[in-house]
């Protein structure tokens, strides 16, 4: 058994013992398409492509109820009012930007992503967090890294 298919396994059974779905089935999914020998094909493809795609999916999920008519204009406006709302509207915004930041880092330094990777997965399987971690966390590195550059 080589050394993805051993980690994969590890951390399948550490979401099984976090008690985390979302890493299970991403381990498992992972190793199905390595025992069945497509990963030769999907993997360059969700490796060039996969965090579109999940930011595609994220940004479904949270525009169902707009779609739905949960959430309307009365709603949208009856929300700017709330200060919460503007310190929602303005983290909205930092996060975008340092996520933009995130992904020209992860382009230009990719032995960064194993610190990442390895970071979220600790977060997802010991803290019950949440797989969005690479990329706002690519951000925040990049964000840090120009403080840290600037000051040098």
């Amino acid at each position: 058994m080589n050394g993805s298919v051993l980690f994969l396994f590890m951390l399948g059974a550490i979401g099984y013992l976090a008690k985390n779905n979302s890493l299970m089935v991403a381990a498992g999914f992972l190793l199905l398409l390595k025992f069945t020998g497509l990963d030769a094909k999907v993997f360059p493809y969700l490796s060039s492509k996969g965090i579109n795609l999940g930011v595609t999916v994220i940004t479904i999920a949270v525009l169902v109820p707009i779609a739905n008519g949960a959430i309307g204009f009365k709603e949208l406006g009856e929300a700017i009012k709330s200060p919460y709302a503007w310190i929602a509207l303005a983290s909205g915004i930092a996060v975008a930007l340092m996520a933009k930041g995130g992904l020209s880092l992860l382009a230009t330094d990719p032995h960064i992503t194993t610190a990442l990777v390895f970071g979220t997965i600790l977060a997802v399987a010991l803290f019950k967090g949440v797989a969005v971690g690479p990329l706002v966390g690519a951000g925040i590195a990049y964000l840090c890294m120009q403080v840290y550059n600037f000051i040098k």
